[in-house]
C-alpha cells in the first residue's frame, strides 16, 4: 500500500472509530468496522451519507452517484438495486479479506491472546459467491463494482463450543489494517480482469480453480457468471465438463 493509501486508510479509521464509539456501537457486529471505515475512506464528508433515495438510505450519494459498501450478503441489496438503478449509477464497493490476523479475547479477563496469521488467503476471485446473487443485475449499463482487497485483524470471542472454546466462537470485530488492491469493473468487457493471467486458451473450472487458487465450486460459480457475461465462452466439452475461451469482445 503507498503511504498516500495508508495515510488515508488511518484517517478513515480514526474517523469511523469516533463515528461508532459516538452511537455506542462499537463491536457489537461483525464487520461494522470494516464497513464505517470504507465508506470514509471513499467519501469522509458525512454530508453525503446515509442520504435518504425514495424509501432507502444509500451509504454515500454525491454528484448523483449512489455507492453501497457491502461486506457481505449481496442478495440483500437487490431491491435496493431495482430501485436506485431506474435513475442512478450505482457503484457496488465490496471488501474481501486478503490476509487476516487473528487475536482471541477471552470475556472473563479481558485478556487477549498474541496475534497469529490465518493460514486463508483471499482473493479478489473470491468475490464470485457473493456476485452470483447479484447476477441479474450485473448486466446493467448503471451498475459499477469495486472490489477492495484488504488485510484485517479480527478479534474473536473465547466462548465457543469446543475444549479450548474457538468452534462455534462469535467474532468481535474486524479491523482493516491495509488496502492491498482495488480492482473496477465498469461495464460487462471488464469482466476479463477476473480471468486469471495463467489460464491456457481454452480451460475448464478445474483448470480456473487451479490457476485462481478457489474451491472447485467457486470456480465453477465463476465461470458460471463469466459466460454470463460473455467474457468466458463456452467452445465444446472435455467429457462431461464444458471448455471455455475468453472472449475479448464480451
Amino acid at each position: 500500500m503507498s503511504n498516500a493509501l495508508e495515510e488515508k486508510l488511518s484517517q478513515a479509521l480514526a474517523l469511523a472509530r469516533n463515528s461508532l464509539q459516538n452511537r455506542h456501537r462499537i463491536g457489537t457486529q461483525s464487520e461494522r468496522m470494516v464497513h464505517s471505515t470504507l465508506k470514509y475512506f471513499f467519501e469522509e464528508d458525512e454530508e453525503f451519507h446515509e442520504v435518504k433515495i425514495g424509501r432507502y438510505f444509500a451509504d454515500i450519494f454525491k454528484n448523483n452517484h449512489i455507492y453501497e459498501i457491502q461486506t457481505r450478503q449481496l442478495g440483500s441489496l437487490r431491491n435496493k438495486l431495482d430501485f436506485f438503478l431506474q435513475d442512478y449509477k450505482v457503484t457496488i464497493i465490496h471488501p474481501i479479506h486478503h490476509n487476516k490476523w487473528l487475536t482471541w479475547v477471552d470475556p472473563e479477563t479481558g485478556e487477549t491472546s498474541k496475534k497469529r496469521k490465518s493460514p486463508k488467503t483471499g482473493n479478489e476471485y473470491s468475490a464470485f459467491r457473493e456476485l452470483y446473487r447479484i447476477k441479474s443485475h450485473l448486466n446493467h449499463p448503471n451498475l459499477r463494482l469495486r472490489l477492495v482487497l484488504i488485510d484485517v485483524d479480527e478479534y474473536r470471542i473465547l466462548n465457543g463450543w469446543s475444549k479450548d472454546r474457538k468452534k462455534g466462537s462469535h467474532r468481535m470485530e474486524n479491523i482493516p489494517i491495509s488496502i492491498v488492491k482495488m480492482l473496477e469493473i465498469n461495464s460487462p468487457a471488464d469482466y476479463i480482469k477476473l480471468i486469471p493471467p495463467n489460464l491456457p486458451k481454452n480451460y475448464t473450472t478445474k483448470d480456473y480453480r487451479r490457476a485462481a487458487k478457489i474451491t472447485q465450486t467457486a470456480s465453477c460459480t465463476a465461470l458460471n457468471i463469466l459466460h454470463h457475461m460473455n467474457v468466458a465462452k463456452r467452445v465444446g466439452k472435455v467429457g462431461n465438463a464444458y471448455l471455455y475461451e475468453t472472449s475479448h469482445t464480451p
